[in-house]
């Protein structure tokens, strides 16, 4: 009766009726027959049903993980601004590009060196003039033994604490700065052994892969510039190589909406963005406009356009700008390509762009005229509104904010002095005798600024109000940090001029770092240069082996070495030589020639 009751509870309650009058009807079998073939086929069912019971479980288990890790994800993407996720993008999309590159990678192309002149002479006749250099050897020697024995590899040296020492401009990463910059110094003295240690070291140890927020300007004229100077002082081909895999990790800072990079960006994943005090989160100008000589090497040596065309494009957006009156702002929003606060500085923000112009000209072999263009337009738009005389006759160049102009000179402004001379020859309207003589007119002020010091060194900035000239006011612009602007514009002066006053300057420099910055672990600045009992800041920059010495060097050595003819020297010291028209960039190809 049970039997019975589930047959007809089968056919009239269940979808497996048909199925049962179909196997009766069809086959003519019993209905216990009936019964045993469903058991057996309800036994498979349920062998199906546990298995797919935990293959649906598993995968129910693998989506829910699935699910929260995105949630997970999604949450940290979420802190991050919009800018940030843009980069990791775009970084994404050029992991897959090299990717693909690299399934047909290949060397770097043979390019024929530039005509290298000047780079093993400069010894002076004069026994005394000789005597002077010697002593800025042992300088050098003195800085760079101390790094090597205190902060080899650290970014730079605490020369009091005798340990390492970096800044925010590096990152978190000890990149052997100092090597880096001091490479050329060293070449240029004559201390080979020293230059084969930095050598065997970048060769060994300079690894750019690392999680490291880094300032684009900073690595670009420092490490770019001095591994490309290495390079071509050298011929060692380890100083290209490095060069080029670090330009490749600056590019994803260009990836921005208009093209203007920004000013720091991650060496590892290639998120940029910029400093959190810039105008409203602009680019600095006298950090995007100082690539140009660099990114030209670069595309010179790889055969890659790439390096060129970033910075063309750069140059073509400025073109395209309105300059309030004449004058270059400071900051540019990288997002709307509009200008930010219009404060106009030959200082600190402004300086190297300016600089850059000039020299993307004299390193062209005087071919870019689309540079020297810029260049005169601009220095016209300085002169008539920046470049003043004191009430004491003193020339200096004050900055423009907010609509006036504030009788405050910088440090970092004394270049200026040996730009105006470098690039009197070939001025428009014939005006070569007039930026010499300008050059030569800053070239005293910033003399002036050393003189009526304590300590025979310049302050970081100074002043021209009432009866306050080339003296800085401010305790917080009292200090020198072994800085090379004003020894720089004695160089240049003494190449054009050949007045003895600019090395007898560089003398009196000379004697008071040595006196009041030296000390037993290397060089340090000072925090008051008004002070007969100054204190120090415990900093040996990598500029001061980079800049300062080697400008002190080269004053005092022959014309012959690193001649200005063949040699460009880029804002951070480093040589490049001048691409004659039949090295020009890309020779090779007419479209990029």
């Amino acid at each position: 009766s049970i039997s019975i009751f589930f047959f007809f509870f089968l056919v009239v309650a269940s979808k497996l009726g048909k199925l049962c009058m179909i196997y009766l009807l069809c086959r003519r079998k019993s209905l216990s027959d009936f019964f045993k073939w469903m058991i057996a086929r309800c036994a498979f069912a349920h062998i199906l049903i546990c298995v797919s019971r935990e293959e649906e479980e598993r995968l129910r288990n693998k989506i829910r993980a699935d699910h929260e890790k995105a949630l997970e994800e999604a949450k940290e993407k979420l802190k991050k601004s919009r800018d940030e996720i843009q980069a990791e993008i775009q970084t994404e999309k050029n992991k897959v590009v090299q990717e693909l590159k690299k399934k047909d990678s290949k060397p770097l192309p043979p390019v024929p060196l530039p005509n290298l002149i000047g780079i093993n002479s400069g010894e002076p006749a004069d026994p005394d003039i000789r005597e002077k250099r010697n002593k800025i050897k042992e300088m050098m020697k003195h800085a760079w033994d101390n790094y090597r024995q205190y902060g080899w590899g650290h970014n730079e040296l605490k020369p009091i604490a005798r340990k390492g020492h970096s800044t925010n401009i590096f990152g978190n990463s000890q990149m052997g700065a100092t090597i880096v910059d001091a490479l050329d110094t060293l070449y240029i003295m004559g201390l080979h052994d020293e230059f084969r240690e930095g050598q065997e070291w970048i060769d060994k140890n300079l690894d750019f892969s690392v999680n490291s927020e880094v300032s684009v300007f900073e690595v670009n004229i420092r490490f770019i510039g001095g591994l490309l100077a290495a390079y071509y002082l050298s011929g060692q081909e380890v100083f290209k190589i490095k060069a080029v895999q670090l330009a490749g990790k600056l590019l994803p800072a260009f990836n921005t909406p208009t093209g203007i990079p920004w000013a720091m960006v991650n060496l590892k994943s290639g998120v940029g963005r910029n400093w959190g005090w810039a105008s409203a989160g602009s680019s600095i100008l006298a950090e995007f406009g100082t690539l140009h000589m660099e990114f030209v090497h670069l595309s010179y040596l790889t055969g890659d356009p790439v390096y060129y065309n970033k910075v063309m494009h750069i140059r073509k957006l400025l073109q395209k700008m309105d300059r309030p009156n004449g004058l270059y702002p400071n900051y540019l929003n990288p997002r709307t390509g509009r200008w930010g606060q219009h404060h106009t500085s030959v200082g600190g923000l402004g300086d190297s762009f300016y600089e850059y112009l000039l020299k993307a000209w004299l390193m062209s072999d005087k071919m870019d005229t689309e540079a020297r263009k810029m260049y005169d337009d601009a220095i016209e738009a300085i002169e008539k509104h920046l470049v003043r005389k004191s009430n004491g006759g003193l020339t200096f160049i004050g900055e423009w904010k907010n609509g006036h102009l504030e009788r405050k000179m910088g440090h970092l402004t004394c270049f200026a002095g040996g730009m105006f001379a470098l690039g009197a020859d070939g001025s428009r309207d014939d005006k070569a005798g007039h930026y010499l003589q300008l050059g030569a007119e800053i070239a005293h002020t910033c003399h002036e600024s050393y003189d009526r010091t304590t300590l025979k060194l310049g302050p970081e900035a100074f002043k021209f109000d009432g009866g306050v000239e080339a003296v800085a006011v401010r305790q917080n612009e009292k200090y020198y940090i072994l800085r090379p602007e004003v020894i720089e514009t004695y160089w240049y002066m003494w190449r054009f001029t050949h007045d003895p006053k600019y090395r007898q300057w560089g003398w009196e420099a000379t004697q008071a770092i040595d006196k009041y910055c030296r000390v037993s672990g290397g060089f340090s600045g000072v925090k008051d240069v008004y002070s007969s009992s100054p204190t120090y800041d415990d900093v040996q920059q990598s500029f001061f082996l980079a800049e300062t010495l080697k400008y002190l060097y080269l004053l005092f050595s022959n014309d012959d070495l690193l001649p200005l003819d063949n040699w460009v020297f880029n804002t951070e010291a480093h040589p490049l030589p001048v691409l004659h028209l039949a090295n020009t960039t890309l020779s090779g190809n007419p479209a990029y020639r």
